[in-house]
């Protein structure tokens, strides 16, 4: 399957945490104006709930993220300033 495009640049939250090179979590997306669930990459493990941006689609529902924090919710914990 070709790579989803539409899903790079976006945010989620990961449902199950990943485990680096170990294994997949899984992320919940906002895209197409909805969520979608997607197998969940990182270089380094994230733990569960972690706010993630996706960098790159492996193409079959399956995703690369690395841990994000918002810079527009000022402090990281969700208050902005």
């Amino acid at each position: 399957m070709a790579p989803d495009e539409a899903v790079v640049g976006c945010t989620g939250r990961l449902l199950i945490g990943t485990r680096g090179p170990a294994g997949p979590g899984e992320v919940l997306v906002r895209v197409r104006g909805g969520t979608e669930t997607f197998l969940a990459w990182s270089d380094a493990p994230l733990e569960q709930g972690s706010t993630v941006l996706v960098i790159e689609s492996r193409g079959t529902r399956q995703v690369e993220v690395i841990a994000w924090t918002d810079p527009l919710l000022g402090d990281g914990t969700g208050d902005a300033r």
